[in-house]
């Protein structure tokens, strides 16, 4: 797996134990950072998995919003919480981060839904996100 991917699965995975447990993504980002450091088994949280949940941090209301604006009869809350968190983390790439083109951001997501998420999932994502995308940078605040 390329070093991008693995990073945007851990971004995920911070994305995902956050909304579980109820915490701040950046909370999650220093515990994963700081449990890294201390146990060797664990590999250290790359440069990029950091951008990545800083950014979505960074724009997180303003996502939420999207997602439940654009989710044609699905609220947040109703979502699975694995979908949510890869439309949150998809969401803040296409239209926040420059770095990947929105080709692979949409093969990513997709691909996270299905490993982590329903037979379903990986439609209802790569749907939602290609509406973000069309509509593109009118939507940012």
């Amino acid at each position: 797996m390329a070093a991008r991917s693995k990073a945007r699965k851990r971004a995920f995975q911070i994305l995902f134990e956050a909304d579980q447990r109820g915490r701040a993504v950046t909370d999650v980002l220093g515990d994963w950072i700081r449990h890294a450091r201390t146990d060797d088994r664990q590999p250290p949280v790359s440069e990029y998995t950091r951008q990545l949940v800083e950014g979505y941090a960074e724009h997180a209301g303003r996502i939420d919003e999207l997602l439940a604006a654009y989710s044609v009869g699905w609220t947040l809350d109703r979502m699975p919480d694995v979908d949510r968190s890869i439309l949150r983390l998809g969401a803040y790439e296409l239209l926040w981060s420059e770095e990947t083109p929105d080709a692979v951001v949409l093969d990513e997501a997709v691909q996270l839904a299905k490993e982590f998420s329903t037979d379903d999932s990986p439609n209802f994502i790569n749907g939602l996100l290609g509406r973000l995308k069309e509509l593109g940078p009118s939507l940012k605040r």
